[in-house]
């Protein structure tokens, strides 16, 4: 058996929604909820950059258009070039949720889509050209008038990333936007916490759920859980949230305040709520419960990250094809701890065809079975 990686680029562009409310192709197995498409910026620099920006190195902090232009600016004079990676720095569809369905459709072969919404400048065109180059249907993205979001991503000679994304004015798809079409004959929808979509996740949940589909939510960043628990709360004890996945800050901030609040205790209330709780611990790896059934499995070998960008949103996308492909609860963390090992081997949230082909020697080694799309 072969591990060549072969890219799924069957150039969906989008067929544009009938009359009637239906689309041309048949409907993806997986939809991502991202309301605003995202460009990412990501390039590696050096200390001094991070002292001269607005916010805390290793943090989000949102800016203003012209502070993301002068910041773009100043990577071209701090930029770090790497021995082993002739790109240090890339320009690509980013968001959490578009990485983790990028990665289940270019490294996983799943039938995948993205609900949003892009402008019509260049930045939207981009992200169109790289999300459809990998074959993801883009027929429920909307082509609005205006920009798109922009994050400048810094990444740090340790692998560490600082963030500095700009919403502002960005195209965004509205809760009254969204139809039974949008959803029909899809069986997962994916999707990232944040509170200035809760609107729209509300409204994609209703009516995803009057159309069968399961849902996945990532918890996003300890700072929106902190920042905005109660509605978080809300969300997960409407017991509409079928997997959720957190990492061990978001998990341990979940539980702030309470007596014993760890990621063990995470789980179990995560488990209470959902079918499927995740919480990933880095380089201890992962646990996971599904019923009465718990896991632990540790992380995929040795691997020193050149950029943490993606990593938990592409175990999300091992996890997920696990779970569709009907794989144990062993076997969907072995798979995530894979895919999430192989993107942090170089630049941004999108893995390379030669780190997909490193994930499937992995999988591999470990007796999973490669993806049709590895073979």
């Amino acid at each position: 058996m072969g591990v060549e990686y072969q890219p799924n680029n069957h150039h969906n562009v989008g067929g544009e929604e009938g009359k009637e409310g239906h689309f041309d192709s048949a409907p993806p197995l997986i939809l991502g909820l991202q309301p605003s498409a995202l460009v990412d910026h990501v390039a590696k620099v050096d200390w001094s950059l991070l002292s001269q920006i607005p916010g805390e190195s290793g943090g989000s902090f949102p800016v203003e258009i012209e502070e993301l232009e002068h910041i773009l600016g100043e990577v071209k004079t701090h930029i770090l070039s790497s021995p082993n990676d002739s790109s240090s720095s890339k320009t690509i569809a980013g968001g959490s949720v578009a990485n983790t369905i990028r990665g289940l459709t270019s490294g996983f072969g799943l039938s995948c889509g993205i609900i949003g919404a892009c402008g019509d400048d260049e930045q939207g065109k981009l992200f169109v050209r790289n999300m459809s180059f990998y074959g993801v249907n883009l027929s429920r993205l909307r082509r609005n008038k205006g920009s798109t979001a922009q994050c400048v991503c810094l990444v740090d000679e340790l692998g560490n990333r600082t963030m500095r994304p700009c919403l502002s004015n960005a195209a965004k798809i509205q809760a009254d936007e969204l139809t039974r079409a949008d959803f029909a004959g899809s069986k997962w929808l994916v999707m990232r916490y944040a509170i200035s979509n809760l609107e729209i996740m509300h409204a994609a949940i209703r009516i995803a759920k009057q159309e069968g589909l399961l849902i996945s939510l990532d918890l996003a960043s300890f700072e929106m859980v902190r920042k905005f628990k109660l509605p978080l709360l809300q969300l997960l004890e409407s017991g509409n949230i079928d997997l959720c996945f957190a990492n061990e800050d978001e998990a341990t901030e979940l539980l702030r305040g309470a007596e014993g609040a760890n990621p063990e205790a995470a789980l179990e209330f995560l488990a209470k709520h959902c079918q499927w709780a995740v919480v990933t611990l880095g380089p201890n790896g992962c646990i996971v419960k599904h019923g009465n059934e718990t896991v632990r499995v540790p992380a995929i070998g040795e691997s020193k990250a050149i950029d943490a960008t993606g990593a938990g949103d592409l175990f999300a996308s091992g996890f997920l094809y696990g779970l569709v492909k009907g794989l144990s609860l062993e076997e969907c963390c072995k798979v995530g701890s894979c895919s999430g090992g192989s993107v942090i081997r170089a630049l941004g949230g999108e893995v390379t065809p030669e780190n997909w082909q490193w994930m499937y020697k992995q999988m591999q080694t470990k007796g999973l079975t490669i993806p049709s799309s590895g073979k």
